[in-house]
């Protein structure tokens, strides 16, 4: 049974391929066949919100626990406090913000399976989030230059959003990342189109926030290129947006997707707490069995 018809819930499409509302069902006590669902649906959609949530910090990592094995907060930014360092308190009083495209945490060698993101501060208006579906983006290249982008391998780096932090305000001693305390940011080699270890569809995975230069390429050709995906990543047709109620949350898939958080909202107060799965080392269409992925979502229970 596919991905695309595995699944009994409420689902409301957002668009013809990608994102969803997920109505009536309650997170917090959603049965191990609930989650399945889910987690079906989450591959094949890409993107689910769902609203009229009760979740608390405990609630949030409970639910996350049971879809997958949890990684800290981020690897440089501490947990949102003792007792939950698992949540990324995306603050805006404290420079929380997400507004340029990104896909979480590229620039560390396994990055995030998927995200979970629970609304807790919103403004009076403002701070929408869009997310772009790669797969798509990819599919809709013209077919020699989808020829050339999969014989690419971009350079992903943290330090030019997260150096800084990381050597002041935590003293060069990040999170346990993959087993090991993070005390540097070195630079990470990925390919540029992602095979998806479950449904085998390619995506583009080269993003704004962390992909610093394509390898193997002059400087102006890799400017160029970069530009010629983020733009078409971002068109128009590739998007879902989302504007944000309390209790609403939403699930993304890490490994089809990039998302971009609007700073409309001037000096009003948006709080927004995240949880990410751990996910694979990603392998690109020459890639072989030895990349190292982990798999697929593991049972819920």
């Amino acid at each position: 049974m596919s991905p695309l018809t595995a699944t009994k819930l409420a689902l409301h499409p957002l668009g013809p391929h990608f994102g969803a509302r997920v109505e009536g069902l309650d997170l917090a006590t959603a049965t191990d066949e609930d989650l399945a669902e889910v987690r079906a649906a989450l591959v094949a959609r890409k993107v689910l919100f769902f609203s009229g949530q009760t979740l608390d910090e405990d609630g949030q990592v409970a639910l996350g626990r049971r879809l997958g094995e949890l990684t800290a907060s981020h690897p440089v930014v501490g947990g949102v406090d003792e007792a939950h360092p698992e949540i990324y308190a995306l603050d805006s009083a404290d420079n929380g913000f997400a507004d340029v495209w990104h896909t979480d945490v590229t620039f560390m060698p396994r990055p995030p399976l998927g995200s979970i993101l629970r609304a807790v501060v919103l403004p009076p208006t403002g701070g929408d989030t869009s997310w772009a579906d790669s797969q798509l983006a990819y599919d809709s290249l013209a077919a020699p230059v989808r020829e050339l982008t999969d014989q690419l391998t971009a350079v992903h780096d943290g330090n030019r959003e997260f150096g800084y932090y990381l050597a002041q305000r935590r003293g060069g001693k990040g999170s346990v990342w993959d087993g090991e305390v993070v005390t540097r940011l070195d630079p990470v080699e990925h390919p540029v189109v992602r095979v998806h270890p479950e449904t085998g569809r390619k995506g583009l995975f080269v993003n704004p926030g962390f992909t610093s230069h394509i390898v193997g390429v002059s400087e102006a050709e890799s400017r160029h290129l970069l530009d010629l995906f983020y733009a078409h990543l971002t068109k128009p047709e590739h998007i879902v947006r989302h504007r944000w109620s309390l209790g609403d949350v939403a699930m993304w898939d890490n490994r089809s997707t990039a998302h971009y958080a609007n700073r409309d909202y001037g000096t009003a107060h948006r709080v927004m707490h995240r949880i990410t799965l751990r996910g694979d080392r990603p392998s690109g269409p020459s890639s072989g069995p030895s990349s190292g992925r982990s798999g697929s979502l593991p049972a819920a229970g």
